[in-house]
């Protein structure tokens, strides 16, 4: 893709070029909330280019889509509509179109960022949590199983995953209390009730379904792209101490679903496409379902930082989405095989992304694993777990060729547990 020149100033390395231009939800002051687009450090108002008549040409069945406190409506259009707002955006930023640029209500057109509130970009229906990069299932098997046998049979041969609870997503900046439940000492004869003393975050990405679905339709991996809107950064906070003592038989429960958090911006799978890269050869060969044709894989560089209460943050994860083993296609073919029907806002989580190297694990767990290997933060504290009014922030970008498409950050401080 040649270079685009832009009238706008966009500052150096945004994640919010004239490349990217995700959609979300936002609230300026006392106004209601309404879908916007990421530019540089600015918000452009869709409803006001709407207004001004910068639309025209492009069919809106229902004129108010963006008059909404989540994408969905918007979403439900599909993607030969929004990819034309999309591109209609990109157009008015080109640098020889006058349309906006010397147009008189221009000004009303952009609000800062950091002067509005940022809401959910979508009503998540439903939420799927995967379990798919091989390092970070390698590490866990290998830390409470047999290092020798650390995939459990059925790793290879299907997307692991779990259901999860979408009431208590959370936007960027929403802070969680420490949770509380059950948590049994190894050489405890019965287990005790207090606040979890092993908090972790997990580094994800998510994509959100962008179609509905029919009760009993497989989705098959040749068609499922066309199902995937865009994607979120997904920090899927867990309670490893409640996790170890609950999850047997039917796996994670309160250790989960007390929050998991997303970035604000829903970058398109269109931004994406220069980005899509090969992933790892899959052996044994997977059922005919499962295969697939094409780049389904993205390289999308990612960091976790931890930036305890008053002090700077520390990078602790520098890790990258490509590591992942199984990709979005197969997981979207898995989940719908047997009939189960998505919905659009429906929510599927990567798993936790971790990456060969041992500052590329993407939690805690595995960092210092297992509380062995305590990392020490730039004001010389050190963590095993995350601490009462510690702040994670994920960010993640994609450079390529003068190219960059970012999704800012997600991030969340972790309170005191509740009396």
């Amino acid at each position: 893709m040649s270079p685009l020149n832009s009238w706008y100033p966009f500052p150096m390395d945004t994640d919010f070029s004239i490349y990217n231009l995700p959609f979300g939800i936002f609230k300026p002051g006392r106004a209601s909330a309404r879908a916007g687009m990421a530019v540089g450090e600015e918000i452009m108002d869709l409803t006001i280019l709407q207004e001004l008549g910068l639309f025209d040409g492009i069919f809106l069945q229902d004129p108010s889509v963006f008059y909404a406190d989540a994408l969905n409506d918007f979403i439900a259009l599909g993607k030969e509509t929004t990819s034309a707002i999309r591109l209609r955006v990109q157009q008015l930023l080109f640098l020889e179109n006058e349309e906006l640029k010397s147009h008189p209500e221009r000004s009303k057109v952009f609000f800062k960022q950091n002067a509005v509130q940022m809401l959910l970009p979508v009503r998540i229906g439903d939420y799927t949590d995967f379990y798919s990069s091989e390092q970070h299932a390698t590490n866990v098997g290998s830390m409470f199983r047999d290092p020798a046998n650390a995939l459990l049979p059925n790793w290879k041969h299907l997307p692991v995953g779990y259901h999860g609870r979408a009431s208590s997503i959370v936007i960027s900046g929403t802070a969680l209390h420490r949770p509380k439940g059950q948590t049994k000492a190894d050489d405890a004869a019965t287990p005790t009730f207090g606040p979890s003393k092993q908090v972790d975050f997990e580094l994800e990405m998510a994509f959100v379904i962008g179609k509905n679905s029919d009760l009993g339709e497989a989705i098959s991996t040749g068609h499922a792209a066309d199902s995937i809107f865009g994607f979120l950064l997904f920090n899927d906070w867990s309670a490893r101490d409640l996790q170890k003592w609950e999850y047997v038989p039917l796996g994670p429960f309160l250790a989960k679903n007390f929050g998991s958090s997303v970035s604000p911006w829903l970058v398109t799978a269109e931004a994406l496409e220069p980005f899509k890269v090969a992933g790892p050869k899959q052996e044994p060969e997977v059922l005919p379902y499962l295969q697939f044709s094409g780049l389904h894989h993205y390289d999308l560089n990612l960091s976790v930082s931890i930036a305890p209460k008053e002090s700077a943050e520390t990078v602790v994860c520098r890790s990258n989405y490509r590591h992942m083993y199984w990709n979005t296609v197969q997981q979207l073919a898995h989940h719908t095989v047997n009939g189960c029907n998505l919905r659009i806002g429906d929510l599927l989580a990567s798993g936790t992304i971790s990456g060969p190297e041992a500052d590329s694990y993407g939690s805690m767990l595995e960092l210092a694993w297992k509380g062995s290997k305590p990392l020490k933060l730039s004001d010389g504290s050190t963590r095993s777990f995350i601490h009462d009014h510690d702040t994670v922030v994920i960010r993640g970008w994609a450079e390529k060729e003068g190219m960059r498409v970012g999704f800012g950050e997600v991030r969340t401080e972790v309170l005191p547990a509740k009396d």
